[in-house]
């Protein structure tokens, strides 16, 4: 089958430009950079938190302002004056439900949630952690990205409403053994023990003394698999 050389031009032609001419280049171009000043300016408006660490409210916001901003750059039939109203509609509601926010408490955890406790005293806060659906070994990446070797390093930990994660220590002379989340020590699950030791629940972090035989129930989530424990200091 030949294919002819105006019907290649033709069809290559509308792979590029879809149904727009080349002409339409100049106008994407001014639309692109009108569109980036307003977007730019949005933000600035939105203060200092719309663009560093977001709450799902705000997220919506930012994705909402990208979808407005989108279009006009290269559809010729949606118009820069119907993409400013959307704009100054999503900015506006903005700074209203803000205001909103920080006159009620309710209001303010229905939009951004509040902050919550996975780690308290060296484990964790098992229904806290169930609320949150936040998988293990992510949570454990975080830690490790804080220098933290073990649990009985973490005093408190609190996951915050932008998904940031607070770390408050205990000081060195008061580290307690605790679960091990450095992987090549926590992979070594036991359910026999065969040296009296502190042992940590895999699960939670619940720390005890266990003797040489079968591992038992933990008392905190009834898990049975444990972990030897440590009791490094923190290296700062």
């Amino acid at each position: 089958m030949i294919i002819s050389h105006s019907f290649f031009i033709s069809d290559m032609t509308q792979f590029l430009m879809g149904k727009e001419d080349w002409d339409f280049i100049p106008e994407i171009v001014l639309r692109t950079l009108i569109m980036f000043l307003i977007l730019l300016f949005s933000l600035r408006l939105l203060g200092k938190r719309g663009v560093k660490q977001l709450s799902v409210f705000e997220l919506v916001v930012i994705i909402s302002l990208g979808s407005a901003a989108g279009d006009p750059m290269f559809y010729k039939e949606v118009g820069l004056v119907a993409a400013l109203v959307v704009f100054v509609v999503i900015v506006a509601a903005y700074k209203l439900i803000s205001t909103l926010v920080n006159r009620n408490k309710t209001i303010e955890s229905i939009l951004e949630g509040t902050a919550t406790c996975l780690i308290e005293e060296g484990k964790f806060s098992i229904e806290n952690v169930k609320k949150e659906a936040l998988a293990q070994d992510e949570f454990f990446s975080e830690l490790r990205l804080k220098s933290i070797s073990h649990l009985g390093q973490v005093k408190l930990a609190i996951i915050e409403t932008s998904g940031s994660i607070s770390v408050f220590f205990y000081e060195n002379t008061e580290v307690k053994y605790g679960l091990p989340i450095l992987p090549s020590l926590f992979c070594n699950t036991l359910k026999e023990i065969k040296q009296s030791a502190h042992y940590s629940c895999s699960f939670c972090g619940y720390t005890t003394i266990l003797k040489i035989g079968d591992a038992m129930s933990c008392k905190a989530c009834g898990k049975r698999e444990w972990v030897k424990s440590i009791n490094n200091k923190r290296i700062n």
